[in-house]
């Protein structure tokens, strides 16, 4: 057995830490997860895991001791670190002991078919990767299949991403393109296509929305833009009274998403998403 990692300045530890860094995260095609619950689902999903992190001194639960032995069994490097030295990647107060470098996975566009009836989100240039991993969160909790990043988007493998998905990033599918590749797709494919604007005409309870589309949302700061709004087929705008003129993305989102998730609940057309084993073609 490896001696333990007492040093937070092993290079294993140093690059853990420097995949918070969106450039190295891009580098590297890899990300850091912590905690027991996102590296239990890594596992479940079998994702592929490059290295688990370990601290045995902060390792109390019995459910960990068993990630652990399931990550040896199917032949994972596991590496044992002083607590510590896991403390120097903690990305939190109070660690559990557990992380994990694990490779990002990566879909292509033209794996999307909202237009066979699968549910997607196509989401132009979130910035705040909290609103992003709550979105993923979301689209789980509906069945929906993924989400189409585009423009100039947040990291969805950014750790507070990662976090914020409660490990819903292990079983969305995750496309990110262009605007000039996702217009040439849309006129090849003419998806159905659903934007949502606080000017639009239409109440999005009042909307019938397809057996499959993608729903659109737009930026924090600037909502869906004009050049993809004109791509829909209809825009819903959430009613809202009282000072205030917007809703926060994810919350936007999510209640949109429940409106569509409630009108297929009703007809019986609900399908989970995918296990993750699925998302590389």
């Amino acid at each position: 057995m490896a001696s333990l990692i007492t040093s937070p300045a092993n290079p294993l530890l140093k690059l853990a830490r420097r995949l918070r860094e969106r450039k190295v995260r891009e580098q590297s095609g890899l990300f850091y997860v912590e905690g027991i619950r996102l590296v239990a689902e890594a596992l479940a999903q079998n994702w592929p895991i490059e290295t688990l992190i370990i601290a045995p001194e902060r390792l109390s639960s019995a459910f960990a001791q068993q990630q652990v032995e399931e990550a040896r069994a199917k032949g994972i490097r596991v590496v044992e670190v002083s607590a510590r030295a896991f403390e120097s990647l903690a990305l939190k107060e109070n660690p559990q002991g557990i992380a994990a470098v694990i490779h990002q996975q990566w879909g292509t566009l033209s794996m999307v078919r909202p237009e066979v009836g699968e549910l997607w989100i196509g989401l132009e240039a979130i910035q705040d990767p909290g609103n992003l991993g709550t979105i993923l969160r979301t689209a789980e909790a509906v069945g929906a299949r993924g989400i189409v990043l585009l423009e100039h988007t947040t990291d969805p493998y950014d750790p507070a991403a990662v976090r914020a998905s409660m490990g819903a990033i292990f079983t969305q599918w995750l496309v990110r393109t262009s605007r000039e590749a996702f217009l040439r797709w849309v006129a090849e494919r003419h998806p159905p296509l659903i934007g949502t604007s606080d000017r639009a005409a239409q109440d999005y309870r009042d909307f019938i929305y397809p057996e499959g589309l993608m729903l659109l949302m737009g930026s924090e700061r600037e909502g869906l833009s004009p050049v993809y709004a004109s791509l829909c087929q209809a825009m819903v705008a959430i009613p809202m009274v009282g000072r205030v003129d917007s809703l926060n993305v994810a919350v936007a989102t999510a209640v949109v998403l429940y409106e569509i998730f409630n009108q297929r609940r009703r007809k019986g057309g609900l399908s989970s998403g995918p296990a993750c084993e699925e998302q590389i073609p």
